[in-house]
């Protein structure tokens, strides 16, 4: 049992010190989490932020720990949980490609929420949420999209076990103690994509309550409660359990291939749109194609060239993906998504107010459109996609791109993912506010994680 991949990743996190990361890997893991933050300030501007806090104060009560960009104080676990659904609610966070995996969000909410309650040093922090990105990558990147294919959220799963890593170092457990948080989480962990149907809100809640279960699991191990050694390959562990048929694809050995060598973090792709992360390559060849358009009128037909794995969650059912009714549904239609970058030339959050949703010359070309598996894609490297247009003139336009903008050699630099920080945070903080938190994230690691938070919430 000593060879055990939970064994292998508890070795890694109980040795993992601030020092022992690289600085690149320091920097880019600061950048991910401004991103994160921003994205979740931003939350505060629709509904279901504001249901979802009163929701868990009710539950609950009060606390000491920070709700992001709001007055509300709630006890840890509540506030990982509120801080998850921000975080994740708009669907604007980071994403790792090859591993399918929100990657931020699995880890960052525990990390917060927990390192403030327990008022430790943003270096402590930030070691924490190292671990566990490179814990949730290796996850969703050994099951090769086996977890969508089953029917759950990949982010949803892995959660629990990168959170569980997380809390388990910043509460400083054991080699033994890790391997049993990560046993216990394995009974928690779900998540599934029945949202799809209707565009339902609990995708929103999946990595925020993988905290509140690695919190949990943490806790338990710290005390002495056991769990099994083999939660990911035992005989009934989670490879077998819910993956299914597709159990036997598995690489197990990707669980800790490098793990300490090799960083993935730096290989997580900040989303430059708000919307689902496999559409984002057509996204980016439909805002090229409009500069080429002799009119909208002149479009008689679109399709999507999309990644053929994904077509099941942004394509299908076609009628349904025409005609989105909730901003959420439009997230992860490509056909509202392509059509709405060919009538604006862009996709932001303004493109999923209601009145865009009801937009008569968007909704025109959805019903033109059509998608298709993708024959040059790169995925799951990246999130490759293109556009094909046929014109009232005879004339065919076609866009491919195959590195999605916000990956690899487009990854955002801090000046960028600064831009999307004053976009985002703007919506509920003052200009100056904003600029002061950004300052206070890019230097999260050098003071105490408290003193970070007060820039994060309002009074």
């Amino acid at each position: 049992m000593t060879d055990t991949p939970a064994r292998g990743i508890a070795r890694f996190a109980a040795a993992l010190r601030y020092e022992d990361i690289p600085a690149a890997v320091r920097k880019r893991a600061r950048l991910h989490i401004l991103d994160a933050f921003g994205v979740g300030l931003a939350a505060n501007a629709y509904p279901f932020a504001e249901k979802a806090v009163a929701g868990l104060r009710a539950l609950g009560g009060d606390g000491d720990c920070t709700v992001l960009g709001r007055r509300e104080r709630l006890p840890v676990r509540d506030a990982a949980l509120a801080n998850g659904i921000l975080m994740h609610g708009l669907d604007f966070d980071d994403t790792h490609l090859a591993s399918i995996v929100h990657a931020t969000v699995a880890c960052l909410p525990c990390a917060f929420s927990l390192a403030e309650a327990l008022d430790r040093h943003g270096s402590e922090l930030l070691t924490a949420y190292v671990a566990g990105m490179e814990v949730a990558i290796r996850l969703g990147a050994a099951v090769k999209g086996g977890f969508h294919h089953a029917g759950f959220h990949a982010t949803g799963i892995v959660s629990h076990f990168s959170a569980a890593v997380v809390a388990g170092k910043l509460l400083e457990l054991s080699e033994d103690q890790l391997v049993s948080a990560q046993g216990i989480a394995a009974s928690a962990a779900a998540g599934l994509q029945v949202f799809l149907e209707e565009g339902a809100w609990t995708k929103r809640f999946h990595p925020g309550w993988g905290a509140v279960g690695g919190i949990t699991a943490a806790y338990l191990a710290r005390s002495g409660f056991i769990g099994p050694s083999r939660p990911y390959e035992g005989k009934f562990g989670l490879f077998a359990a819910h993956l299914q048929e597709h159990a036997a694809t598995v690489n197990v050995a990707r669980l800790t291939a490098g793990l300490g060598r090799q960083w993935e973090l730096c290989d997580t792709a900040i989303k430059p749109y708000p919307v689902c992360h496999f559409i984002h390559g057509a996204a980016d060849a439909a805002i090229a194609l409009q500069a080429e358009l002799p009119s909208l009128q002149s479009i008689e037909r679109i399709r999507v060239l999309l990644p053929a794995p994904t077509l099941p969650i942004v394509a299908e059912p076609a009628a349904d993906k025409r005609r989105p009714q909730t901003d959420y549904a439009a997230k992860f239609s490509a056909a509202f998504v392509i059509a709405t970058c060919l009538v604006h030339g862009r996709f932001g959050l303004a493109e999923l107010l209601p009145e865009a949703l009801r937009d008569p010359v968007v909704l025109g070309l959805c019903e033109r459109t059509d998608c298709a598996s993708d024959p040059d894609t790169a995925f799951p490297t990246y999130f490759s996609g293109g556009v094909e247009l046929q014109l009232s003139d005879g004339r065919r336009l076609r866009r491919h791109v195959r590195v999605n903008s916000g990956a690899g050699e487009r990854a955002l630099t801090v000046d960028e993912a600064s831009q999307k920080f004053a976009a985002t945070a703007g919506m509920v903080l003052s200009p100056d506010h904003a600029r002061k938190a950004r300052d206070a994230i890019l230097s999260i690691d050098q003071r105490r994680v408290r003193d970070s938070a007060e820039c994060l919430k309002i009074a």
